[in-house]
């Protein structure tokens, strides 16, 4: 091994090591810290004793405990959503979010949440909406890969998935003018994005499908860098490119479904946090980004929802907010670096 590749490994497991560090120390403000003030040494027994009884009891686990871990959950999917659609389009500036993908999901959802689709069949919930935001997001990333195969400038493919954005948005309004008030309310907080309110069943839920497709996605790693290298070279070391192309964008759109169907909508971690695993630790490796971007995605989104809880408590900002105001100079600069090439 040669002292570069040795360097290159000590760099990356610091990173690991760092990200680890702060998902740890991210979960635990959002457990200790809230708008009701608990002393540490009683969140400590409580989490110790796994006491739910009392009022305390209720609030660390039912509300900030499962927030924080749906939002760790939930930036791991979203990042490694946005990773497979960049290796797919082998390109760095694209994501569930922008290509429309997320807005996909959030319209079928709103056919659950606007309509009486679900016919009163309540105990479904959660798995009714994720599958409608599955539904709503594969459709939308069969539409986009549909002109994608047409056109091949990155900018188009840009302008497509925001068009598809804005047309999901489109009947979303329509379906939101024809709704009644009371189902208008909870459609729009949900919209806002946010992990509040996750109950522990959608969270097992996450940890049980998202967990195998991304324990799939890492076995995947291998040839995932043989595509990242072209279609070509993939196909000459035996990937059946039609069943992987198929694979990665059912994998990408499945994870961002979940967290769409859970939380609403969640802007540009999917896009932006794979570019800083890539430049964390330095590495185009799927072997790397993969683990690297589920860590990083779960302490940025972590970080990212504590600031929306506390930044003006008692008011909650909209988590979508926060994370457009990390993620949007990331875009800016990405687009402006690759202004000759797209």
């Amino acid at each position: 091994m040669s002292l570069m590749n040795v360097e290159l490994k000590k760099r990356q497991i610091v990173w690991f090591s760092i990200i680890t560090v702060l998902i740890i120390i991210s979960v635990g403000l959002n457990i200790i810290i809230g708008s009701v003030h608990i002393p540490f040494s009683e969140v400590y027994q409580i989490v110790l004793e796994h006491e739910t009884t009392s009022t305390k009891g209720f609030i660390i686990w039912n509300i900030r405990i499962s927030r924080a871990l749906a939002a760790v959950i939930g930036g791991a999917f979203l990042s490694v959503s946005g990773l497979l659609l960049q290796v797919f389009f082998r390109n760095p500036i694209v994501g569930p979010f922008i290509l429309g993908i997320s807005s996909g999901a959030t319209l079928m959802v709103s056919f659950v949440m606007l309509t009486t689709i679900t016919l009163g069949c309540t105990f479904l919930s959660p798995f009714i909406t994720t599958l409608a935001a599955f539904a709503g997001a594969c459709a939308t990333m069969v539409i986009v890969l549909s002109i994608a195969t047409r056109v091949k400038s990155g900018i188009t493919l840009l302008i497509v998935g925001l068009m598809m954005g804005y047309l999901c948005h489109a009947v979303t309004s329509v379906l939101v003018a024809f709704a009644e008030k009371e189902k208008i309310k909870g459609f729009v907080l949900w919209q806002l994005g946010s992990f509040s309110g996750i109950q522990w069943n959608e969270i097992q839920m996450m940890l049980i499908f998202g967990g195998i497709i991304l324990l799939l996605i890492y076995g995947l790693s291998k040839p995932l860098n043989a595509f990242l290298l072209g279609e070509e070279y993939a196909s000459s070391m035996g990937v059946n490119i039609k069943l992987f192309r198929i694979l990665i964008l059912l994998c990408a759109c499945a994870l961002a479904a979940m967290v769409t169907a859970v939380a609403g909508p969640v802007a540009f971690i999917g896009l932006a946090v794979p570019h800083m695993a890539r430049l964390c630790f330095n590495t185009s490796n799927n072997h790397v980004l993969v683990p690297g971007s589920i860590l990083l995605g779960a302490v940025i989104t972590s970080l990212c929802d504590f600031i929306a809880r506390m930044a003006l408590t008692p008011v909650e900002l909209p988590l979508s907010a926060i994370t457009a105001f990390f993620g949007a100079p990331i875009v800016l600069s990405l687009l402006l670096k690759r202004r000759v090439s797209i």
